[in-house]
């Protein structure tokens, strides 16, 4: 092969490699363009969502009344748990602006756990902040475990067709027997414990697992009460029935001492905090929260984990 000839060669092959190493460097840039659009429009739809998680605290640190918002059925894995609760409370009395919480409720209760968790930290928060109130404002509903919550407040406000009280506790669960006696379906349950399958919706209604599940109601029950005249003092006129598990208007309500006056948010802040300027400080469920639930949930529903007795305020 003649000089000509390999040169014409080598030139050829550096073309061929330069035109290569450009098409990678385009693959590569067009990746991080990609990459990077696709993180820039992520994070623009997180924050169009809510998926942040954190309070519209944004506002001027002037005076202003700050919303903590009890939505939901009260739970470990629900949105209206007790630490997102309260840490909401926590950051709204703690903010220098703040002249009251107000304490948004539209809830049918709940776990009697997560409700006495709140209620504590209500009791806690007034006495390390003597000088800031802390009302309930009632939308439709505050039955329940939400009563529970909401009795530690300094008033209850109300619409006067609210659903207020279901001052009770409630443990339920299906029974199966009858219908696997007709498709021919045999339980078999091995236990270690003479009362480990309490409650077993599978068995038929064992009498004395029946009576410690009520004795256990009843002591529940019986702290709810406590809470409740612990709450709303002199306030509270105990007539035939108010701790019998039954519901009230807003109005009705008031008339036996469950709530005080009639009001909403707005109305609140204007007329009893002075401070028209509301701040929300609830703290919401974040993205990775949802997706961790969902994920959760998905798992235990397949671990076969669920457990069919429900036991509650609601």
């Amino acid at each position: 092969m003649s000089d000509q000839q390999n040169w014409e060669r080598s030139v050829l092959e550096k073309l061929a490699m330069t035109a290569i190493q450009e098409q990678r460097r385009a693959r590569h840039w067009g990746i991080f363009f990609k990459v990077l659009t696709f993180g820039y429009l992520f994070i623009l739809l997180a924050l169009f969502m809510g998926w942040t998680g954190k309070a519209d605290t944004t506002l001027s640190s002037g005076k202003h009344t700050a919303l903590v918002e009890l939505s939901g059925v009260i739970s470990s894995g629900s949105a209206a748990n007790s630490e997102r609760l309260i840490g909401s409370l926590q950051a709204a009395f703690k903010h220098k602006g703040t002249q009251a919480v107000l304490l948004r409720s539209n809830s049918p209760g709940g776990s009697p756990v997560q409700s006495g968790y709140v209620n504590d930290e209500i009791h806690r928060l007034r006495a390390k902040y003597p000088n800031i109130p802390i009302y309930s404002v009632v939308e439709d509903i505050c039955a329940s475990g939400c009563y529970y919550i909401v009795a530690a407040t300094d008033k209850i406000f109300v619409n006067k067709a609210s659903l207020v009280g279901s001052i009770g506790v409630l443990m339920d669960g299906f029974g199966f027997t009858g219908a696997m006696g007709k498709l021919g379906v045999e339980r078999r349950l091995i236990t270690a414990g003479e009362n480990k399958g309490f409650m077993d919706p599978f068995a038929p209604v064992n009498p004395v697992h029946q009576e410690h599940a009520k004795k256990m109601l009843e002591e529940i029950h019986q702290q709810f009460i406590n809470v409740v005249k612990q709450g709303r003092g002199k306030r509270l006129k105990e007539e035939t029935g108010v701790f019998s598990g039954l519901i009230w208007t807003g109005q009705k309500s008031i008339d036996m001492g469950l709530a005080d006056e009639i009001g909403s948010v707005e109305s609140v802040a204007r007329d009893v905090v002075k401070a028209e300027d509301i701040v929300d400080f609830t703290k919401h469920e974040n993205f990775s929260e949802r997706l961790a639930k969902r994920l959760g949930a998905g798992m235990a529903s397949a671990l076969g984990l669920n457990n069919s007795t429900d036991f509650s305020l609601r």
